[in-house]
């Protein structure tokens, strides 16, 4: 008896343990975006990499319990021709619609996992290091411990982007993306490489805190960590493109995560009707100074 009860008990937990974790990828844009998915150098890829998600929909995907990659979303994607895919922005360089083992070309927003990491935790971040294409949360639920934020970045910030930062396409007509100051300048200062590869050398810069200001969850550049890294143990988690701010701050007020700073600063709500990935926001209009750098007006 206690043998069968030993066994039992041996198969409950390693059946437990092996769990898979459920991704509910949501868009919430009122285009099309096509997410794509990277696993991490030591994790298996995914049997999806790559799908397109119309507005309003979303879509399950069951992720191995010890994985890491990042998923981001794509857009202004077509099909050439038969055999060409290609996307304005997040394009993945794979010519179709699956990624197939490639990343994101920059500036694209991305969402960041490490899954079963360090004392059973998951990692997890919404990074614009790389720049920013779309608005992202990221919504752990179920969570047993780890503190299990929201993070992310719920503001439309290409219209209110620097200049010299802006991703601008004919065709759309209008800023499809906001580089990060590494990839508009390629300083190193900027990069945090070569002589400015390590925290105590590389800081954050005007460019940088122009994304942490607007979205103070979110990595801004590389060593951003404090702010900008969260964790929880036995989650799944809701990834979700183009979430209404207003909807998502009152819904966090309610859970209290205890996050030491606001997942949106109200005051850089950016209005922008216009664009067609913006989510109807309200607040303050961030409009720019003559030198190209954001300020903001109206209410706050």
């Amino acid at each position: 008896m206690i043998h069968h009860l030993i066994f039992f008990t041996i198969i409950f937990l390693f059946s437990h343990s092996v769990q898979p974790t459920t991704f509910r990828i949501v868009n919430r844009c009122r285009r099309t975006v096509w997410p794509g998915l990277l696993s991490g150098a030591n994790s298996a890829q995914l049997p999806t990499t790559g799908f397109s998600l119309t507005p309003g929909k979303s879509v399950t995907i069951q992720i191995p319990r010890s994985w890491s990659g990042r998923v981001w979303g794509r857009t202004f994607c077509a099909h050439h021709t038969s055999t060409n895919f290609s996307c304005l922005t997040g394009d993945c360089g794979s010519l179709k619609l699956e990624c197939s083992g490639n990343g994101a070309a920059p500036p694209a927003t991305l969402a960041e996992f490490t899954l079963n990491g360090d004392q059973g935790l998951d990692f997890y971040d919404v990074s614009l290091v790389d720049g920013y294409n779309l608005p992202m949360l990221v919504l752990p639920r179920g969570g047993t411990s780890g503190g299990c934020s929201a993070t992310g970045c719920l503001i439309e910030l290409n219209g209110a982007c620097p200049r010299v930062l802006r991703v601008g396409v004919e065709e759309v007509r209008g800023i499809v993306a906001c580089k990060s100051a590494c990839e508009a300048f390629g300083d190193p200062r900027f990069c945090c490489s070569e002589a400015y590869s390590t925290p105590d050398t590389c800081g954050p810069s005007v460019y940088s805190e122009f994304f942490k200001h607007a979205c103070p969850r979110a990595y801004s550049y590389a060593y951003d960590d404090k702010t900008s890294t969260y964790t929880c143990a036995g989650a799944n988690y809701d990834i979700v493109f183009c979430p209404p701010p207003y909807t998502s701050t009152k819904l966090l007020g309610a859970r209290k995560d205890g996050a030491p700073l606001p997942l949106v600063n109200k005051s850089t709500m950016y209005v922008a009707s216009h664009h067609p990935n913006a989510a109807a926001l309200s607040g303050c209009r961030i409009t720019q100074s003559a030198a190209g750098w954001p300020h903001s007006s109206g209410a706050t």
